[in-house]
């Protein structure tokens, strides 16, 4: 009964699609579904309620994917009684080690959504962001202070489920430094084997570097990002063969993502 896409007449002024009739009441509109209410909004203020929208697209508007959407399937932790994503954001599968490739996910700079930069072979700019959603894909490097990708620095962009860049979908976020903290105490072991052993099953996906834009440390360290803010960093979690703790990041360095349920 609804109709969300239709073809148009091949009009294009100023790289916006003109219907072209005469009418500007009824030109196409750039759209978006709301995470719930299962309302679609339309640029022009307009919006209709289409029932069961929200869940059929649980990934924000205009995320880019690197090798599809994430599976959303929950991991329980029966200590915490937390629930999470059962893999990294990105991966195509649970990790079965701490060296799976295929469950490492994609590398994330803190506060961006996916627009196609946390992919590992994206390309790179020098050029900061003024803005909080960047018109490209690219890893943003940034090696002098205070080592961000947005200039200047936006400490809110993934706080709580309706952060304005939360990359996650529906009904999950990023988790606090607590929570994950909460998560490696629950470990049989405080190292990588815990991390591999723990409902979770995280393996040590590396991270990309903030001032080369490469990939580092893959196979030998695991990190998550966490949304709590430390000065111009924020916290992770970080693990090794050796131990674990949370951490401090720039938020120029690229590092996988966990979501976890609100």
């Amino acid at each position: 009964p609804y109709s969300l896409y239709t073809e148009t007449a091949e009009n294009v002024i100023n790289d916006l699609v003109d219907d072209a009739d005469a009418d500007s009441t009824n030109e196409l509109q750039n759209w978006f579904v709301s995470p719930i209410g299962d309302t679609l909004y339309l640029e022009n203020g307009g919006f209709v309620i289409i029932p069961g929208i929200s869940s059929a697209n649980p990934y924000p508007m205009n995320s880019i994917f690197c090798a599809g959407a994430t599976a959303i399937v929950d991991a329980v932790n029966p200590i915490t009684g937390d629930i999470w994503m059962d893999r990294n954001l990105g991966a195509t599968q649970v990790a079965i080690n701490t060296g799976d490739v295929d469950a490492y996910g994609d590398l994330y700079q803190w506060g961006r959504r996916s627009d196609g930069h946390q992919c590992r072979t994206s390309a790179t700019t020098n050029t900061l962001s003024s803005t909080d959603k960047p018109s490209h894909g690219d890893f943003i490097l940034a090696p002098n202070p205070p080592e961000d990708w947005r200039s200047p620095q936006n400490n809110n962009l993934w706080q709580n489920v309706n952060g304005s860049n939360n990359p996650c979908p529906s009904g999950y976020r990023i988790p606090t430094e607590a929570e994950l903290d909460a998560e490696r105490l629950s470990w049989s072991s405080n190292d990588a084997a815990g991390a591999i052993a723990s409902p979770l099953k995280i393996p040590m996906s590396g991270l990309r570097d903030y001032s080369t834009g490469l990939m580092d440390q893959d196979g030998t360290f695991g990190y998550i990002w966490s949304s709590t803010i430390s000065g111009n960093t924020s916290r992770d979690l970080r693990f090794w063969s050796g131990g674990s703790f949370i951490g401090n990041l720039y938020h120029s360095y690229g590092a996988p993502v966990r979501c976890i349920k609100n």
